[in-house]
């Protein structure tokens, strides 16, 4: 397993950042715009809002799902304390060829401590704290439970609008409880009531595993209290060397 997704990648959305562009005449800070692990942006209408909830699930020759709630002590459109709480599952396929084919499960939780910085143009946004990481690997005959490993996550993204009608986030997470890094970058323009367009990012391990994704987004899509956002694209995971499809479903809403 072991891609995070998007993700999860805690957050206030792209249209928040569309009113704070309005705003830039009276000079007060924009909305804030944050995604969590797993990709996932959230995004707040009303000031006093405190929480966003948010899951999301990627879905390919790996499988990783995720959950969790970003929290604002203050508020989500100022500087300002903010914590994120996030949970996941996953599985992947290991070995193959020489080596024995295996099925590693995996389960992660972070409980992460950080600061929001806005501006007119977006947001940036740091957190730090202690993650937890349980894993088991699985063939037929066998099932072996490796030891919980317990370490520090560092989370930092952005969210910016380039222009009134694009968004552009970067989010990168480092992980020593797995030894684990991930890099997720995308850009969107705004068509058919959410931003479209490209998106790529890489994950590693300890374990030598490593996995690139590119693929289409299409991100901040409304439906009733709920922001959505979708991609798909294609995977190149090694040691498999294989390709293979993905598709991610990410969703969020305020409290």
């Amino acid at each position: 397993m072991s891609k995070r997704a998007p993700p999860n990648d805690g957050h206030q959305g792209p249209a928040a950042i569309r009113r704070a562009a309005r705003r830039r005449a009276d000079h007060r800070p924009g909305l804030v715009v944050l995604a969590v692990v797993l990709g996932s942006p959230a995004r707040a209408d009303d000031t006093t809002l405190r929480a966003v909830l948010f899951g999301s699930m990627e879905a390919g020759a790996s499988t990783f799902s995720a959950g969790g709630a970003k929290l604002a002590f203050d508020r989500f459109d100022r500087d300002g304390p903010v914590a994120l709480v996030t949970a996941g599952v996953g599985v992947r396929r290991e070995g193959g060829g020489r080596e024995p084919v295996l099925m590693r499960f995996t389960a992660l939780g972070a409980a992460l401590a950080g600061y929001q910085f806005i501006r007119d143009w977006g947001a940036v946004t740091l957190f730090a704290g202690p993650e937890a990481s349980w894993e088991a690997l699985s063939r037929p005959g066998l099932l072996q439970a490796l030891p919980l490993r317990a370490g520090l996550r560092l989370h930092g993204e952005v969210w910016a609008r380039p222009t009134e009608t694009t968004l552009a986030t970067a989010t990168v997470i480092l992980g020593s409880a797995r030894g684990d890094a991930y890099l997720r970058l995308s850009w969107g323009t705004a068509l058919f009531g959410a931003y479209l367009g490209p998106e790529a990012a890489l994950y590693g391990d300890r374990t030598d595993y490593r996995k690139w994704s590119v693929g289409l987004h299409a991100t901040d899509y409304a439906l009733g209290g709920y922001r959505f956002r979708l991609s798909a694209g294609g995977q190149f995971e090694t040691p498999l060397d294989r390709w293979s499809p993905y598709v991610a479903l990410a969703i969020w809403s305020t409290l």
